[in-house]
């Protein structure tokens, strides 16, 4: 159960908002078999000076298109499942127009006692999802 925060500046149409969302759905749905409704997203535009994103010295620039993508999703998975994942995402993510220098990738891991997603309970520890992988 991946949640994905995706940021990005303040400008782009309805439509390609949603085709960014979807084409980072499809890389998730793709490279780390989750089901297709398994799918939660939190977009936040901002305004130009409210989103920094520079290079951290690897000799490229950043332009007004940087989209940051937030991956919060259960341990387990391997190096090489993550490097799919951002392989994925540039690939995906160029057909909705972003280029890949302007994308930034996070990807964050925690067990399945760190997740509740309704009613103040934890379902994968209380037996009610099954816990991804296991």
């Amino acid at each position: 159960m991946p949640l994905v925060r995706i940021d990005m500046i303040r400008g782009r149409s309805p439509e390609n908002v949603r085709a960014i969302t979807d084409a980072i759905q499809q890389s998730l749905v793709d490279v780390l078999k989750i089901p297709e409704r398994d799918r939660f997203q939190i977009v936040t535009q901002h305004d130009p000076d409210e989103l920094i994103a520079l290079d951290y010295g690897l000799g490229f620039s950043r332009t007004s298109g940087t989209v940051i993508v937030q991956i919060f999703t259960q341990r387990g998975r391997s190096s090489e499942s993550k490097q799919l994942v951002y392989r994925t995402l540039a690939e995906r993510l160029a057909e909705a127009g972003v280029d890949g220098k302007d994308l930034f990738v996070s990807y964050c891991e925690n067990g399945p006692e760190d997740w509740s997603f309704a009613d103040g309970r934890a379902q994968y520890v209380e037996g009610d999802l099954p816990v991804p992988g296991r």
